[in-house]
C-alpha cells in the first residue's frame, strides 16, 4: 500500500510537471505567435494573441506591454495608457516601459500624467534631447508658458535647425511676457528661414506689448512683405495702423485680410470703425451690421452703429445701440458721451447730465494688446 502510494505520489508530480510544461509550452508559443503577427502589421489579430497570453498568465508584463504598443499604434491612447499601466504595476523596470506611457499619455493631451512620466524618466537619461522637447512641450500644452522656456531653450540650443521647437519657443516666450525672449528666438527663426512671417508677427507682437508702435509697425510690414496670404498678418498691421489713427491705411489693411480670409470678423468690425472715423458712414454700417450679425457682443460695432444711427436722425435706435454699447463694456467712455450728446440735442436734460456726470469720472480705455488681437489668448488647456 504503502509502495502504491509513493507510485501515484511519483505519478501526479510528473503529471503536475507535464501540465506545466505543456502550459508553458503553450503559452510560449502563442506569445511567438503573437510576435510575429505583430511584425506582419496586423494588430487586430496580434492583441486578441496577446490577450491569450495574459488571459493564461495574468502576470505577464510583456504581454501588457505588447498590447499597448499596438493600442498606441492604433492611436487608441486611452486603452494604451491602460495597459501600459498593467505592465508598469508588474515590471516597472521593463526597458521603455514609463517613456511609452509618457508618449501615449502625451498623444493623448494627458499632459500633467504626461510630465510625471517623463521626468521620470529624464532622472535616467538627463541629457536625452527627446525628453527635453517633450517635456518643454508637455509644459507648453498645460498652459505653464515659463516653465516650458527653459526645456525649449535647451532643446533649440541642442538642434540649431529646427524651425518648430523656435517657434514654441518664441510663443511660449510671448505668452509668459518674456519679450526679449521673443525677439531672440524670431531671430533664430529668420536666419534659418529669411521669409518667416510668422516671426516677423511674434517680434511685431512683443514690440507693441513693449509700447514700441513703431517697432512692431516695422515687423508687421515685413511680414506682409515675406507672406501676405500669413493668417492675421494684414488685420496686424491694420490694427497697429488704426492705434495710431492712420485710419485710412488702416482700413486697406483689413480689406486686404478679408480678401484672404472674408470669414475674419474682427476685420470687419475695425473696417466698419475705420470708415466711422473716416466719416464714411455709408460705406461703415452694411460692415458694422454684418459684424454684429457674426458676433452681437462687439461692443465697438454697437457703439459705431449708434454714432451712424444719431447722425442721420435715427434716435431712437441710436440710444439702443449706445446702451448695448454701455451693456458690454462699462469702461469705454466713448459711449457715454456719445448718449450724453444725443440726450442734450434731444432735450433730454436730466438723462444728458446723468450721462455727462459718468463720463467726467471715466478715463479712456487703453488700447487692447495686440497680442490678444493677433496670437488670442494662449491655448485654453484640457
Amino acid at each position: 500500500m504503502k509502495r502504491l502510494y509513493q507510485v501515484l505520489q511519483t505519478s501526479l508530480i510528473a503529471w503536475c510537471a507535464l501540465t506545466s510544461g505543456l502550459r508553458a509550452f503553450a503559452q510560449q508559443s502563442e506569445a511567438s505567435r503573437a510576435l510575429a503577427l505583430e511584425k506582419q502589421g496586423n494588430a487586430d489579430e496580434a492583441i486578441a494573441a496577446w490577450q491569450a497570453v495574459v488571459s493564461a498568465d495574468p502576470k505577464n508584463a510583456e504581454a501588457f506591454a505588447h498590447m499597448g504598443l499596438l493600442e498606441a499604434r492604433r492611436e487608441h491612447y486611452t486603452e494604451a495608457v491602460d495597459d501600459y499601466r498593467k505592465a508598469l504595476a508588474l515590471k516597472p523596470e521593463l526597458p521603455g516601459l514609463q517613456m511609452n506611457l509618457g508618449l501615449a499619455l502625451f498623444k493623448a493631451t494627458r499632459f500633467p500624467e504626461a510630465l510625471s512620466s517623463f521626468t521620470a524618466e529624464l532622472h535616467k537619461h538627463p541629457n536625452d534631447q527627446r525628453l527635453t522637447i517633450l517635456l518643454g512641450m508637455s509644459h507648453y500644452g498645460i498652459g505653464d508658458y515659463l516653465v516650458a522656456v527653459p526645456y525649449l531653450q535647451r532643446a533649440a540650443a541642442n538642434d540649431t535647425a529646427n524651425l518648430a521647437i523656435r517657434l514654441t519657443l518664441a510663443h511660449s516666450c510671448l505668452w509668459s511676457k518674456q519679450y526679449q525672449c521673443v525677439v531672440d528666438a524670431s531671430k533664430e527663426i529668420l536666419a534659418l528661414n529669411p521669409d518667416s512671417a510668422e516671426a516677423d508677427i511674434l517680434t511685431g507682437e512683443a514690440l507693441d506689448e513693449q509700447g514700441d508702435d513703431v517697432g512692431a509697425t516695422e515687423q508687421f510690414r515685413a511680414a506682409v512683405k515675406a507672406n501676405p496670404k500669413e493668417p492675421n498678418v494684414h488685420f496686424g498691421l491694420g490694427y497697429l495702423l488704426w492705434k495710431q489713427s492712420k485710419y485710412e491705411e488702416a482700413a486697406a489693411e483689413f480689406r486686404a485680410e478679408l480678401a484672404n480670409d472674408p470669414g475674419s470678423i474682427q476685420s470687419i468690425a475695425y473696417l466698419g470703425d475705420s470708415l466711422v472715423e473716416l466719416n464714411q458712414y455709408d460705406k461703415a454700417e452694411p460692415e458694422l451690421t454684418r459684424a454684429i450679425a457674426a458676433i452681437p457682443t462687439i461692443e465697438m460695432a454697437h457703439r459705431d452703429l449708434g454714432i451712424i444711427y444719431a447722425s442721420t436722425g435715427r434716435n431712437d435706435a441710436a440710444v439702443t445701440e449706445l446702451k448695448r454699447a454701455i451693456e458690454l463694456d462699462s469702461q469705454d467712455i466713448a459711449p457715454h458721451w456719445r448718449l450724453a450728446r444725443l440726450y442734450q440735442a434731444t432735450g433730454k436734460k436730466d438723462e444728458a447730465k446723468a450721462e455727462f456726470a459718468i463720463a467726467s469720472k471715466m478715463h479712456q480705455q487703453a488700447n487692447q494688446a495686440l497680442t490678444e488681437k493677433v496670437s488670442g489668448p494662449p491655448p485654453t488647456q484640457p
